[in-house]
Order: structure tokens, then C-alpha cells, then sequence
């Protein structure tokens, strides 16, 4: 881990553990923006919300506890060869196999979505038996995206034939190719339009005891409650009712073995308020998903 403390200097997550080796889990950002599609930025998503993690209250009234009762280490931004989508991928895969090599649960911040790929890859072949958990505005099911198949439109795609589709639970999709749709009802893929937190906790019982891996593009909310993204889509879910999935999966039976949140852009919004939104859910992941 020397090499990459080395190569961080700046903030971290509020009350992050300075030991790495006693720490459960490990806090990394994934500074990566090559391949969107819309609007760049994402890649100053990490430290920003780091930035803004300062002025999260350490107590959770939702879960009743507070950040002092779990233990985290944020290992800082990932040093990412600028421009280059598949040297970035292998760079966050080699990070997180060395992670879970140790024994640390993979808490990712973005980026745009395609470096979630080689996370939940990395995590797949530690855990067999493992379950994604999507929540996003776009199903992100494409082969490629203008002939390029590494784009920010593919990662859901690219896990859903690593695992099997029938193992890919994706939730709030708003957006996407009909092509995709297609796909995903033919090849047994659960997709739940529009909403999350009721087909959530309909699903949530069907994973009791299996290893999970949760991704959350920002972009699942509405424009009005994170204008601060790449993609930005009409028609989203409230803070509050994703706030409530996060709850919902902490008091589920699912073991969640590695999460991340991606698609934060913070020049796109002045108000600061998707930085916020985006410290405050991570805050409440963190407490209620590390056991």
C-alpha cells in the first residue's frame, strides 16, 4: 500500500482510521473520466467529496451509530495513466485483488461507471457465489458505445457475462437502449424501472446469506437532488428513498463485500449539494453495511 499513500497528498474521508492493517475496509478514488459519453468531470469527484465529508455530523440517527464504531482507511486517489482506458482498468483491478488479498472490504469512489468493472471482477473471482446490486439512471448494458467497448455504458454489461445475467439486480433505470432492455429480459437479468426501494426489499430476501456488491451511480437520483453528475436524467429517485435502499440492504441478510458511488462531477454544480448528498450516503453505507 506504500506506493500509493505516497502518491496521495490531500484530504481524507472524515474519521478515517490512520492504520491501515487494523482498518476493515479501505476508502479509494478512482479519478477516471476518459470514456463518457456527455459531460467530463467525474475523475474530481473523489476528492471532493472527501473535501466535503468535513461537515458530516460522525453520528447516524438513521442506524444509531457512529463512525468512531467502524474502522476504514482511505488510501487516497488511485494514480491513473491520464487518457488511457485500459491501463486505468488494470491499474484498479491490481489495487483491489491487493486489497481483498488482504483481507479489506473495496469501498470505491468515481470516476465515471467503467471503473467499477474491474472491481466487481476482482471481487467475482473471490467470491463465486457473488450478486451485483445496481442502482443507476441507465441500464450501462451496452456491448459498446460507438465502437469502443470500453466505455462508461458497458461496465453492467461486462460483469452480467462474467457472472451470468440472472446474477445482475439493476434498480431505477430510466434510460437505454431498447436493444438493452431486450437483452436483459431474454438473458434473465432483472432490471426494476423507475424505482428502487420497493422492488429492493422484494429482492433483498432472495440474497439473504450470498455476497453482494453494490454500485451506485449518483445519477439514480433526479437532477434536483444531484445536478452535480455527467448524464443527467429527469425523472429520478429523492435522496431520501436511496438513503432508505442503503438502510434497507444494511438490515437485510446479504453480506456486502465491496461497494462503491461513481459519476460525481462537481464542477456541474455550484451548490456543492451532489458532493454532499454523495459524503452523506457513504457515511451511512459505511455504518450500516460494515458489520
Amino acid at each position: 500500500m506504500e506506493r500509493f499513500d505516497e502518491a496521495y497528498s490531500g484530504n481524507v474521508f472524515i474519521k478515517s482510521h490512520p492504520n491501515y492493517d487494523e482498518s476493515q475496509a479501505v476508502i479509494y478514488g478512482m479519478p477516471m473520466d476518459w470514456t463518457v459519453s456527455y459531460r467530463p468531470g467525474s475523475r474530481f469527484g473523489p476528492q471532493r467529496i472527501r473535501e466535503v465529508s468535513i461537515g458530516l455530523e460522525e453520528y447516524s440517527p438513521y442506524l444509531d451509530r457512529d463512525l468512531d464504531d467502524v474502522k476504514y482507511f482511505d488510501a487516497g486517489d488511485i494514480p491513473l495513466p491520464f487518457g488511457n482506458p485500459q491501463k486505468s482498468i488494470d491499474y484498479i483491478e491490481g489495487f483491489v485483488r491487493q486489497l481483498l488479498q488482504d483481507g479489506k472490504i473495496p469501498v470505491g469512489m468515481g470516476g465515471e461507471h467503467l471503473v467499477s468493472w474491474p472491481v466487481m471482477k476482482a471481487v467475482a473471482e473471490k467470491h463465486p457465489d457473488l450478486a451485483i446490486i445496481h442502482m443507476d439512471a441507465h441500464t450501462d448494458l451496452r456491448v459498446s458505445y460507438e465502437g469502443e467497448a470500453l466505455s462508461h455504458s458497458t461496465p453492467i454489461r461486462k460483469i452480467a457475462d462474467h457472472i451470468g445475467p440472472k446474477n445482475v439486480y439493476s434498480f431505477g433505470i430510466r434510460s437505454g437502449m431498447k436493444e438493452e432492455f431486450v437483452w436483459a429480459k431474454e438473458n434473465g437479468m432483472h432490471i426494476s424501472k423507475f424505482e428502487v426501494l420497493e422492488p429492493l426489499k422484494e429482492i433483498l430476501p432472495t440474497l439473504a446469506g450470498r455476497p453482494v456488491y453494490v454500485t451506485i451511480d449518483i445519477d439514480v437520483l433526479d437532477p434536483a437532488h444531484a445536478p452535480g453528475t455527467g448524464t443527467v436524467d429527469c425523472g429520478g429517485i429523492t435522496s431520501r428513498e436511496l438513503l432508505a435502499s442503503i438502510h434497507a440492504i444494511a438490515g437485510s441478510d446479504v453480506n456486502v463485500v465491496g461497494f462503491d458511488l461513481v459519476e460525481v462531477a462537481p464542477i456541474y454544480d455550484s451548490s456543492e449539494q451532489t458532493a454532499n448528498t454523495a459524503s452523506k450516503l457513504i457515511r451511512e453505507m459505511l455504518l450500516g453495511w460494515l458489520k
